[in-house]
């Protein structure tokens, strides 16, 4: 597994929007994003999660849990960075 960049929370929301991710709303200074995914039941399930946007850079661990809650693997997002 390759391990996380430092990167900015604005690069994480470009990313994560590239992905299929909707800004839903914000409180203060943390934008809830949502998508919409089938599973294999063919049931569509909503996924979200947050991006705390009042740091330039984001810490690894934020960032990997970011990544938890939206279902993403590093490489996915990697991949789309």
């Amino acid at each position: 597994m390759p391990k996380l960049p430092r990167v900015s929370s604005q690069k994480t929301l470009k990313t994560l929007e590239k992905l299929g991710f909707v800004q839903i709303r914000q409180k203060g200074s943390h934008l809830i994003l949502k998508k919409e995914i089938k599973s294999e039941e063919e049931e569509i399930i909503e996924v979200g999660c947050v991006i705390p946007m009042q740091r330039k850079t984001l810490a690894v661990g934020t960032l990997k849990n970011i990544l938890n809650q939206a279902g993403l693997t590093v490489e996915e997002f990697l991949d789309n960075l």
